[in-house]
């Protein structure tokens, strides 16, 4: 799977983990078969390390495979929200629909991370694939992401 930051023109490509997490795995591949999953790209602020996008639900609900709660760089997550977990004010800025929630695709290019947010506790996130290439540019453009900002930036999943 390749991923990428659209505006500053970087890409990674990442393994997809059908051992550890074929439900997840099996999800994301067939939601990208008639084109990529991408969205607003976004900079974690409780997590760290992680540039992620919310896209609408697809495939079936999974529930927790292959998770963690500390992710390492390199690491690349699927977490489904249902609406009411998600802030009423990003969900309007984002346009994700308030009942239904989506799925949070992230990339995590950092040490450190910690996936616990102070409204509802622990986050695990299932983890779908390894970046084996490109990471240390990736890892660049997410903390330029952090560091510029977010605006106008898109990420990108897509098949290899």
């Amino acid at each position: 799977m390749r991923v990428r930051l659209e505006r500053r023109g970087v890409s990674c490509v990442a393994e997809l983990l059908e051992k550890q997490a074929p439900r997840t795995v099996a999800a994301v591949w067939e939601a990208t078969a008639d084109g990529p999953l991408a969205g607003p790209a976004q900079h974690a602020k409780y997590a760290r390390n992680e540039v992620y996008t919310i896209v609408p639900r697809f495939g079936p609900r999974i529930g927790h495979e292959n998770t963690t709660v500390t992710p390492i760089p390199g690491d690349l997550c699927y977490f489904d929200f249902s609406g009411g977990v998600l802030d009423e004010a990003f969900k309007a800025d984002q346009g994700i629909d308030s009942e239904a929630g989506g799925i949070d695709l992230a990339i995590f290019y950092g040490r450190n991370n910690l996936l616990i947010n102070g409204d509802v506790g622990w986050v695990p996130g299932n983890v779908f694939g390894a970046i084996v290439d490109g990471l240390d540019a990736m890892a660049e453009a997410c903390h330029d992401v952090w560091r510029s900002g977010s605006v106008g930036e898109r990420l990108v999943y897509e098949r290899a």
